[in-house]
């Protein structure tokens, strides 16, 4: 996958899973975002990232968007 969108209620985490997705992020956010668009830690209002994979997919890049995180449950 290039972009991996994570659901963040009320938001979504992006994060670069190849380096073309990466590319495709730095043609979009300024170079001041770009160390937090590669460490994943970025997010947006779901109505900005679901215009943002919208035109990611045009583009050609892959995308899944994928239910939130949870944290593992140590036993």
């Amino acid at each position: 996958m290039d972009l991996c969108l994570y659901s963040s209620s009320p938001s979504i985490r992006l994060r670069p899973g190849t380096i073309h997705g990466m590319l495709w992020l730095q043609i979009h956010f300024e170079a001041e975002h770009w160390d937090l668009l590669a460490d994943g830690l970025v997010t947006l209002p779901t109505a900005d990232a679901e215009a943002l994979r919208h035109d990611a997919i045009a583009a050609g890049l892959q995308v899944s968007q994928l239910p939130a995180l949870s944290a593992t449950k140590r036993i």
